[in-house]
């Protein structure tokens, strides 16, 4: 497999362990596959800029909630950081030199300019992977504070965030505690690259969706459903070696798939391309 220069700097740069990963450099990494001329440096330095300039606004005390309202105000009073509702599912939300660039984003993308800018003032935060909407916390032992860099930095407690469970879903979900659990820096990265995933294959980009499923599986190469998946793209762009590699391996991995059966039809009839 033939890697551009930004999938070698992405699969370098995951190989670390993963406390050691520069998360806004592998995310700038996911986007120089789309922007090929993008010099990373030139966004890192953007994100060093803004935290000199919020280092100048934070409260003499370093309160937890006076820290946070500083960064809100910044990030979104003076610098106009927003949520893009209007485009929610424009590809470039999902790229983070797009996001500092245009100031708006999703959740997970205006959560990785948040938590970048944090960790430079010395304000750890982790990324909170509840499903449907990407939250951030301090990282700060038994601390039950949720940010939503989406809307604003608006600050919510554990209750908040079941109700908003509920609205995402319109039927009431039992908030499990893995929902708001810290996620690894590979686990944040893949959930932007699922974003892309899902984003392409929507709009019959099957080339890009299959460049999104191959470094999840460089992230994650036990992840079956995006071997499958990877097997499938390949199957409908016309590479069949590497489809039929990856489905009989899926079928080896998952027997007992409910797919099983469509995997095995396809699979016939790529053997008789051999």
């Amino acid at each position: 497999m033939n890697f551009s220069s930004a999938r070698q700097y992405f699969a370098q740069e995951i190989q670390q362990p993963d406390e050691h990963i520069n998360l806004a450099k592998a995310a700038l990494y996911i986007a120089q596959e789309e922007y090929p001329n993008l010099y990373p440096d030139e966004y890192l330095n953007a994100l060093d800029t803004m935290a000199m300039e919020l280092q100048e606004r934070l409260p003499s005390q370093r309160y937890v909630l006076k820290v946070i309202q500083s960064i809100n105000q910044y990030l979104y009073d003076d610098l106009g950081f927003a949520g893009n509702a209007e485009n929610y599912y424009d590809p470039h939300n999902s790229f983070l030199n797009d996001v500092i660039d245009r100031r708006v984003g999703i959740p997970i993308t205006l959560a990785l300019v948040y938590l970048e800018i944090a960790q430079r003032i010395d304000f750890p935060m982790v990324g909170v992977g509840m499903p449907g909407h990407f939250l951030i916390r301090p990282d700060i032992p038994e601390t039950e504070i949720f940010i939503d860099a989406f809307n604003r930095g608006e600050i919510m407690f554990p209750q908040d965030c079941q109700e908003r469970l509920n609205q995402i879903y319109q039927q009431p979900m039992q908030l499990q505690p893995e929902f708001l659990a810290k996620v690894s820096k590979r686990q944040f990265l893949a959930r932007i690259l699922a974003n892309l995933k899902y984003i392409y294959l929507n709009q019959q980009q099957l080339e890009k969706a299959l460049a999104a499923v191959e470094r999840i599986l460089l992230l994650f190469p036990g992840a079956v459903l995006e071997l499958r998946d990877r097997g499938l793209l390949c199957y409908e762009l016309g590479e069949f070696t590497q489809a039929a590699d990856d489905l009989e391996a899926y079928l080896t991995k998952a027997p007992h798939a409910q797919d099983a059966a469509v995997i095995e039809q396809i699979l016939t009839l790529l053997r008789r391309t051999r």
